[in-house]
């Protein structure tokens, strides 16, 4: 959104892009005071120029930064909270996650990607799912839509719930990490990628097994590092 000072006549105003390029323009309306423009997910961050013209006349001239800014805020396990997932009585939200993001910044993003690197029972990488390197999977659940979404959009001031859809806290044997007859204890990154700003926001976690005679039957605690 541009505003517009009410004693200077503008008939157009131009949006310039970081590269100095014409991004988009806006013919203004008599007596508007403001324009706005719809910037997507597919922008490039930093200082933009907004030009106010009155025929070929610049008579206003400004700079806005554009600027994602993404934090994870809280993530956990359904298993030991059902009451953040989607469906507290589901056996599914056992196996999967919830991670709750944070957009500080005054620009959109798109989440394209979360992902569960490290002593996780059935990590996103070689060693369990193997999507980390498949740009065509995000591991993203939608519980409205029932399926897996190609992206999140998440908007300024925004703060969401991303749901894992490739069961990461799943027991498989001979994948990720198993329980034992011993404690065991390591640490795991959640990783959001995403398409306009850092490309890639983390979180460090460490992650405790309790010991267990069955592979899949022991209790999991994990507390950010």
């Amino acid at each position: 959104m541009v505003e517009l000072s009410e004693d200077t006549d503008v008939s157009q105003v131009n949006l310039i892009q970081p590269n100095g390029e014409l991004f988009g323009q806006r013919d203004v309306a008599t007596g508007a005071q403001q324009v706005s423009f719809e910037i997507g997910t597919s922008y490039a961050p930093g200082e933009y120029r907004v030009l106010a013209l009155e025929g070929e006349e610049t008579v206003q001239e400004s700079a806005l930064s554009v600027q994602p800014n993404l934090s994870i805020v809280e993530m956990g396990i359904g298993k030991n909270q059902p009451e953040k997932m989607w469906n507290s009585s589901s056996d599914k939200i056992s196996k999967e996650a919830f991670v709750s993001v944070e957009n500080q910044g005054n620009g959109p993003d798109a989440i394209t990607q979360l992902l569960f690197i490290g002593d996780v029972p059935y990590p996103s990488d070689e060693e369990g799912t193997n999507y980390d390197e498949n740009d065509d999977v995000s591991g993203i659940y939608d519980p409205e839509e029932d399926t897996e979404v190609d992206e999140v959009v998440i908007e300024p001031g925004e703060q969401l719930t991303l749901y894992s859809y490739r069961s990461p806290f799943a027991f498989v044997r001979g994948e990720g990490t198993s329980c034992e007859s011993e404690e065991q204890t390591g640490s795991f990154e959640v990783i959001i990628e995403t398409r306009v700003g850092t490309n890639r926001v983390s979180n460090t976690y460490s992650i405790h097994y309790s010991a267990s005679e069955e592979f899949d039957n022991c209790e999991i605690t994990i507390s950010e590092d």
